[in-house]
Parts: C-alpha cells; structure tokens; sequence
C-alpha cells in the first residue's frame, strides 16, 4: 500500500510540474493544482494515516489518530482552492487583455497572428492599418 501511494505522490507532482512547466495559462494553473494534491496526499502519507480510529485522544481509547495532519490538509485544500480561483480570474483578465494566453504577458506581434485575427477590440484591416498610418503622417 505505501508503494501505491508513493506512485500516486510521484505521479501527480511529476504531472504537476511538467503542466507548470507549459508556456500556456490553462496548463499552468492545472499544474499548480495537481502539484497541491500531491503535497495534501504527502501531508496525509507523512502521518500514518490509521482507519476506523478516533481522531480525539481519549483516556478510553487505546490506539487513535494524529489530527494534525487532517487540519493541516484541510487548510491547505481552502488555501489552493482560492489560490486557483485566483489564479483563474488573473488569466482571464491577461487573456482578455493582451489577446493570448501565453505566460510571458507579452501580446503577439501584428505580423506574428493568424490571417483574419485581431487582438481584442481592434479590427484587422490591411486598409485601416494603411489609413492610421497616413493619418500619422
């Protein structure tokens, strides 16, 4: 069993690092929350998790479980989740933005985007860009 959940540790931070890794938002935030599972199972692993024993030391019990690892991964799922919803919310706006959702926050080039393209809010009209560049003249 604890080559099982070594596996599942191994293979979601490895998952999660390879998508933080990737030059696009979407896989990024995805990394970063599959890379969070991995530490909540570690913290859990890390505390020799028992089953169907108490979690509250009483004087009747004999054996019981460690709280500490429960509370601790309880914070750090309220802590991911709003560092996600965060995260989200960030990357919607740059994309809205800069027209891409590239992680370098760099908006693309106008020679650089696909035929027909346009950033958000201006038009992608050979005639246009003629007509401002006259008008600056």
């Amino acid at each position: 069993m604890e080559w099982l959940i070594s596996l599942v540790i191994a293979v979601l931070t490895a998952s999660g690092v390879y998508l933080t890794l990737r030059a696009r938002v979407f896989p990024v935030v995805l990394g970063l929350t599959l890379m969070a599972y991995g530490v909540n199972l570690f913290l859990f692993a890390m505390g020799r998790l028992t089953i169907g024993q108490p979690a509250i030391i009483d004087s009747a019990a004999t054996v019981y479980s460690d709280p500490l690892p429960q509370a601790l991964v309880l914070t750090a799922i309220v802590i991911a989740f709003g560092m996600t919803a965060f995260l989200i919310v960030l990357a919607l706006k740059a994309c809205g933005e800069l027209g891409n959702d590239h992680v370098d926050g760099l908006p693309l080039a106008e020679d650089k985007l696909p035929a027909g393209k346009s950033r958000v809010g201006e038009t992608h009209n050979p005639i246009d860009k003629s007509q401002r560049q006259a008008d600056r003249q």
